[in-house]
């Protein structure tokens, strides 16, 4: 699994000229999911996204990243983006061979946003595999890559 989240003041995705999802602050979520991915994956996802420290403090904390979204009250906007997966090694042409079939990705990305919505986030979404137009204003900016390869290697320090 692999996400790109982005912190936003507001994101919005249509499809065919009618909106699918809206926040007003929050994360831009960006998820690709790959063939092995499963329970393990949505629930290591659910707690990256929902316990991350990227908004900023308040009080004598001001300024520093030290909230989560759930924290700072914000809402996640998840876009299904198989493209997480390209393989560019040959040619000029990625190749999507790494990313889970429309048939698994599809449930998956269902389930991570009901992992979300069960840590209390308000979650929007774009349609699975449908030509998106996603709209953001970026807050920072701050961008964060997580690939649930991490969950397997070991903790440095």
């Amino acid at each position: 699994m692999r996400a790109v989240l982005q912190r936003v003041l507001r994101a919005s995705v249509t499809v065919d000229g009618v909106p699918t999802g809206a926040i007003e602050g929050g994360l831009l979520v960006y998820l690709g999911i790959a063939p092995a991915d499963g329970d393990a994956e949505v629930e290591w996802f659910a707690r990256k996204v929902s316990e991350m420290r990227i908004f900023a403090g308040i009080g004598d904390r001001e300024g520093q990243m030290d909230r989560s979204v759930v924290e700072a009250g914000g809402a996640v906007l998840v876009v299904s983006q198989f493209t997480l997966y390209a393989d560019t090694r040959k040619g000029r042409r990625p190749a999507f061979t790494d990313a889970s079939p429309p048939e698994v990705a599809a449930p998956l990305i269902g389930r991570c946003m009901e992992a979300l919505r069960a840590r209390g986030l308000r979650v929007e979404g774009g349609r699975f595999g449908a030509h998106m137009l996603v709209d953001a204003v970026n807050d920072g900016p701050v961008t964060i890559l997580l690939d649930s390869e991490e969950m397997h290697r070991p903790r440095r320090g």
